[in-house]
């Protein structure tokens, strides 16, 4: 898999967790919208785009299969957000 474009979008609420919105593109023909950055304890974390159920529950309507995968993900969008947020 290679990750060939991330674009960020920063969110500038003061107030709340979610601080970017990203869009990946994957070998150039496939691209997953709405992928979050927000703070938590431990620094940023990524969660991919969701759907709620009409439990209330969130699903997950993409994601990656496996760790390493998840990994390279993380890394390369936290990247992009960190890049994005030192020139603002």
């Amino acid at each position: 898999m290679k990750i060939d474009d991330i674009r960020i979008r920063l969110i500038q609420k003061e107030d709340s967790k979610l601080k970017a919105v990203a869009s990946a593109v994957i070998d150039d023909c496939f691209v997953i919208h709405d992928i979050k950055v927000l703070e938590g304890n431990q620094g940023y974390f990524v969660a991919m785009p969701s759907r709620k159920t009409p439990d209330g529950e969130y699903k997950d309507v993409v994601h990656p299969l496996n760790t390493p995968t998840r990994e390279e993900m993380n890394k390369a969008i936290i990247a992009a957000f960190e890049q994005e947020k030192a020139k603002a």
